[in-house]
This record gives structure tokens, sequence and C-alpha cells, in this order.
């Protein structure tokens, strides 16, 4: 399971897209997905300018919370889903183990996409990301809107090192749009 903050509605709608741009490559070979949102932020005919085919995700709109978490992990639990996407503002540690075992079983990747969360607690999940949109450049400076473009922090990976670069969405697949940085770890100084 994936965890994605986002600050507001711009920082939203570009981890949607860039989380569309993932699915692309999960779901491959006629896979399928499930979204699952309280309202729905994604416009499903954009997803084909990922090479996703609208018709090959389930959105599911749910009021609560509580319901949205529930449907997530049942669907986590189907091994027959590429990927499944919730949209909820807050996760605690033992929801996301919850999620997380269900992964461990099934295989199928998740992400969770939480805008504006009141905290940023410990969860189970393996990744914790942030998206911010970065303006589109044109090739050759002719006019028009380019290929979609992030800055994509990396806040939190198990086992890793967290990072933060430039990626472009273009011909299908992800590309750096300037070097890689990485943030390195800060090891416990020894005290006396």
């Amino acid at each position: 399971v994936h965890e994605f903050i986002s600050a507001g509605p711009e920082d939203g709608a570009a981890t949607g897209g860039f989380v569309s741009g993932l699915l692309s490559s999960l779901m491959q070979n006629d896979g399928a997905a499930i979204w699952i949102s309280a309202t729905r932020t994604i416009f499903p005919p954009a997803l084909k300018s990922f090479g996703i085919a609208p018709d090959k995700i389930i959105f599911i709109n749910l009021k609560k919370e509580k319901e949205i978490l529930w449907a997530m992990e049942e669907a986590l639990k189907c091994n027959g889903l590429s990927a499944v996407i919730g949209e909820i503002p807050e996760l605690n540690f033992i929801t996301s183990r919850r999620l997380q075992l269900a992964v461990e079983q099934s295989r199928v990747t998740g992400f969770i996409l939480r805008q504006n969360p009141r905290s940023l607690n410990t969860t189970a999940c393996v990744t914790r990301w942030k998206i911010t949109p970065l303006p589109s450049e044109f090739a050759d400076n002719m006019p028009g809107v380019g290929f979609p473009r992030w800055t994509v922090e990396l806040l939190k990976v198990r086992n890793g090192y967290p990072g933060k670069w430039q990626i472009e969405f273009a011909a299908g697949r992800f590309r750096h749009t300037s070097t890689t940085t990485v943030i390195p770890f800060k090891q416990k100084q020894k005290t006396g």
C-alpha cells in the first residue's frame, strides 16, 4: 500500500494524474482497477491520456470514510484486480495495517490518496509520497500544452532513502526532467 499526501486541490489533481500514470503500467494486459471515494476527483475520459481505458476502472462513490475503508479492504483481497485506489483524508496505523495485510495476501497494489490530512501519523504503508504540479514545457518552444509534469517527493520508504525528482509523463511512460536529488539518511550522532 502506497500513501499519497496532498495539501490542496491542485496537489490532489496532480496526484490523481501521477497515480493514473502508475496505473497505466499496472493495468497492461487488460487489467482492471477499482477507484473508491466520497467525491470523484478524477475525470474518467482524462485517463485516456495515460493509456487507460476508462471502462477498465470501476468507480465506487461512498459517503462515509468507514465505508470507503471497508470497500477498499475487501477490494484489496481480490487478486483479480491490478490496483485499488482509495481517497480518504485520515488513516491510522491499525487501519493501514489491515490494508497492508490484505495486499500481502492478494499481491494487489493499493494507493491511498489523502487530501488535507489533519496529521501525518505513522502508518503501515510501504511508502509516503507528495506530488506537486509543475508547468509543462512544449518541445522546440512551440505554443500549446506539453506533457504533464510533477515534482515527486518520496517522504518515507521502508528500508530506503527519501528523495525528490522532477518527472514527466510522455509517450506512455515516466521520464526524469532533472537530476535526482536523494535526501541522505541522518544517522544518530554518538554522544560522550
